[in-house]
């Protein structure tokens, strides 16, 4: 489900994003973003993301009919920069190029755009209730795909036999925690802020710990 689509289910009688409705949509939810991680889904104001934008209210509305469609939005726009990387994984690849691929792109995610994280960790933990309609069947399938790969890997002796879904669980959590909780390993490791050159180097640490717990050997970094 794309941006586009839920500004439809916000708006049934929108017209299809052209180049300039795709920018300014892109420069509202990039807005909204940072509105949403400050004050949550109740305390943000669709005026306030307007002046940031530089639109009046009555245009933002045009594109987004009201709060909950531009949160949808958001959430949904997460979702797709998470599993881009994921959605042509095949049981031809190579499982521990395959899987240290995926961490990286999740902790470039982490390291670009950690407000986005941040708002999807604090819908799950107050319950999930916007995501219903995003984590729905067609969501569940794309999972049991993913899932079904990891189980024919183990499966062919690829590598060792795990449960697919913990395995993915384990991935999200601790990519998503460089985000999440960049404050708190900010504090205990005496950084002032995390670098590029820190999410690369935890990139390769995660990446060494969780395939050599599924009997894999990581690459070479320059392989």
């Amino acid at each position: 489900m794309t941006v586009e689509v839920l500004a439809h289910i916000a708006d049934p009688n929108a017209k299809p994003a052209g180049r300039i409705r795709q920018k300014n949509e892109d420069a509202i939810i990039k807005a909204a973003e940072e509105e949403f991680a400050k004050h949550g889904f109740k305390g943000t104001s669709m005026n306030t993301i307007a002046q940031n934008v530089g639109l009046p209210k009555a245009n933002l509305h045009y594109y987004f009919s009201n709060k909950l469609g531009l949160y949808q939005a958001v959430l949904v726009n997460i979702l797709e920069l998470w599993d881009n990387t994921f959605n042509n994984l095949s049981v031809e690849d190579d499982p521990a190029a395959a899987i240290a691929r995926y961490i990286r792109a999740k902790m470039d995610f982490s390291r670009r755009h950690p407000k986005a994280s941040r708002i999807y960790a604090m819908e799950v933990i107050g319950g999930g209730e916007h995501l219903s309609q995003m984590l729905d069947q067609d969501y569940q399938t794309w999972f049991r795909g993913r899932a079904a790969v990891f189980a024919a890997w183990s499966a062919a002796g690829k590598m060792d036999p795990v449960d697919p879904a913990h395995l993915i669980f384990l991935i999200w959590s601790s990519t998503q925690h460089y985000a999440d909780f960049a404050s708190q390993i900010c504090r205990v490791t005496g950084r002032s802020r995390l670098v590029k050159a820190d999410y690369e180097e935890a990139s390769e640490q995660l990446i060494s710990i969780i395939l050599k717990g599924v009997g894999l050997t990581p690459a070479a970094k320059d392989a």
